[in-house]
């Protein structure tokens, strides 16, 4: 739910992680305009957040990775 403590630590969290991982001693976003700090904000998400980091509640798989192996599991079952 919107405005729960937990929904705002987790965002707090993802946002500081982005900001460590891809910002800090890579680029200086004061340099940069809007439209390319959404475009570095939207590439880490797309790309890097939801198919290459490791995650620890995947048993240290990428999401990609764990993606591909439910629907492998689907078809064999099917």
């Amino acid at each position: 739910r919107i405005g729960c403590q937990l929904y705002l630590y987790t965002i707090k969290s993802m946002w500081a992680r982005f900001k460590e991982e891809l910002l800090y001693g890579r680029y200086d976003p004061t340099s940069m305009t809007v439209e390319q700090l959404k475009t570095l904000i939207w590439r880490y998400f797309i790309s890097y957040w939801n198919n290459r980091r490791i995650c620890s509640a995947n048993g240290g798989l990428p999401p990609m990775v764990k993606r591909q192996q439910y629907y492998a599991s689907l078809q064999e079952a099917a």
